[in-house]
């Protein structure tokens, strides 16, 4: 079987800058992949590359998802076909709320897989999303609120963890998911991702902390530096990275 996410040699600019160099990544269908280094490493331009943002310039190399050419692909159809990114900074929608937000997204995103979601009634999804509400502890009342206005940073990431509960994601991007929250909203980020794993379901998980993985244990861990996976291995190497940081890798923190 192919996996899932294979990409080969893929070099990433930003503004005529290089950032990522001739990466090699490959994920198989149910796996979890966590990606730590330091600031600037190229994390983030990596998993927003993978989405489709548009101030990125692929200069070679490929990517593909679900045996489709993903570079080819715009980012609407790359959400259609399963990928969801969980953004660092959510980006706030006046007037709109997350529950009017959700139902469009799932009817657009979901028909690809099943044709029938298209005429799901507003009622049908209300009882899809208080179910889904329920089962990582959040009030129903916090979808009614305009998408991400107002919201704190752990409101902010707990909105985009039932997002990606709804979708139902083959392949979740979490780009520092973990950042500026504090143990309660980590937990629930942590579970949510833990509730969807399974077959179907895998992530990248971006870090520059272990934190996150003491709640989530990646099948597999990598170490970005200077825009080149330089060390990959299990959950003992998020430890090691606790104890000795990225001086190894000749970063200077």
């Amino acid at each position: 079987m192919s996996p899932l996410l294979s990409i080969s040699g893929i070099t990433i600019n930003l503004e005529d800058t290089e950032v990522v160099h001739g990466l090699d990544l490959s994920i198989n269908a149910g796996e979890i992949h966590a990606i730590m280094g330091p600031n600037g490493s190229g994390k983030s331009t990596l998993v927003n590359t993978l989405m489709g943002h548009p101030k990125y310039e692929i200069t070679g190399g490929s990517a593909q998802f679900h045996d489709q050419d993903l570079l080819a692909m715009e980012p609407a159809a790359r959400a259609k076909a399963g990928l969801f990114l969980a953004f660092q900074y959510p980006k706030e929608i006046a007037g709109v709320s997350l529950r009017s937000f959700l139902f469009a997204a799932y009817k657009s995103q979901m028909t690809a897989r099943d044709p029938t979601i298209k005429s799901i009634s507003p009622v049908k999804f209300q009882k899809l999303l208080e179910e889904h509400m329920q089962r990582l502890g959040m009030d129903v009342a916090f979808a009614e609120r305009s998408l991400n206005q107002g919201f704190s940073g752990g409101e902010k990431k707990k909105a985009e963890v039932l997002q990606m509960s709804v979708l139902s994601p083959s392949l979740a991007l979490l780009d520092e998911t973990d950042s500026g929250l504090d143990i309660d909203a980590l937990k629930v980020v942590a579970e949510g991702v833990n509730r969807l794993r399974s077959p179907e379901f895998s992530a990248i998980i971006v870090t520059h902390y272990a934190r996150l993985l003491e709640y989530i244990t990646p099948d597999h861990i990598h170490v970005m530096v200077k825009g080149k996976i330089v060390e990959s291995g299990g959950k003992e190497l998020a430890q090691k990275l606790e104890k000795e940081g990225y001086a190894p890798y000749g970063v200077k923190e």
